[in-house]
């Protein structure tokens, strides 16, 4: 009875617990990274791989699609996850930002951010060909995702683009701040990446501000603001570009 009366309690607020639940997994993947890596880990990076693990872990259980959303106990995580919350946090990051902040990591800084996102588009875009893909809205979508798994789901969902093709540009997306997560700190000493100006550029040419925060964060934390500012305007600047420019230009060839 008393489980029974617990879980009908969690499964009635399925927010709130939606927010425990994401909670105890974020501690426990900085535990993780502080005491079984030593912080050459980070708890950021280990989250989103538990995360991924369970999401999958969860859709072979129940054969569902939306991952834990599925159980009843955390059906609330899928609106935690959902858009509104997604575009209030881009929006509250916005907010966070302050163009004068930019004017400190001078041009290269300002440019840095501009050939991030094209780059990472292009990049995006043509996987997604050699895959295949002739639309230019899945293409699009797809190599705005190489960008951020933020950009490519607000692409796509501006663009009219299938739900199929989010999910690959938001998979795309997180490949990416993973892989800048873990290798970060391997490649930071060769391209001496130890200082705020460097920690800009890294932050406008990589883009995907959890990455670049859970990168720096296991070099120095001190450089974590400045690499994430940039990172944040990258995120807003792929916003922009993607499903308009970007979007043209690449309908301009298929």
């Amino acid at each position: 009875m008393i489980i029974d009366a617990f879980e009908f309690v969690l499964t009635k607020n399925g927010l709130i617990t939606a927010f425990a639940f994401v909670g105890g997994l974020v501690w426990l993947s900085y535990w993780i990274s502080d005491h079984l890596t030593r912080g050459q880990l980070h708890g950021s990076a280990i989250a989103i791989t538990l995360g991924l693990t369970l999401a999958y872990i969860s859709g072979v259980a129940t054969g569902g699609t939306k991952g834990v959303a599925d159980i009843g106990l955390l059906a609330g995580v899928g609106i935690m996850g959902g858009a509104m919350l997604r575009d209030f946090a881009i929006v509250a990051t916005a907010f966070g930002a302050n163009l004068s902040d930019l004017k400190d990591a001078g041009f290269m800084g300002a440019l840095s951010i501009l050939v991030g996102v094209i780059l990472s588009f292009i990049i995006g875009a043509a996987v997604a060909v050699g895959f295949g893909y002739t639309d230019p809205v899945a293409i699009s979508t797809i190599g705005a995702g190489a960008a951020t798994y933020i950009v490519g789901p607000i692409t796509g969902t501006a663009l009219g683009a299938s739900s199929d093709v989010i999910a690959l540009s938001i998979a795309a997306g997180l490949t990416k701040s993973i892989l800048v997560m873990v290798s970060t700190p391997l490649v930071a000493e060769r391209i001496g990446l130890n200082n705020p100006q460097s920690a800009m550029i890294f932050g406008g040419l990589m883009g995907t501000t959890s990455g670049v925060a859970g990168g720096l964060a296991a070099i120095n934390p001190k450089l974590v603001p400045y690499g994430a500012m940039t990172a944040t305007f990258y995120t807003g600047v792929g916003c922009l570009l993607a499903p308009s420019v970007l979007f043209l230009a690449v309908k301009a060839f298929f």
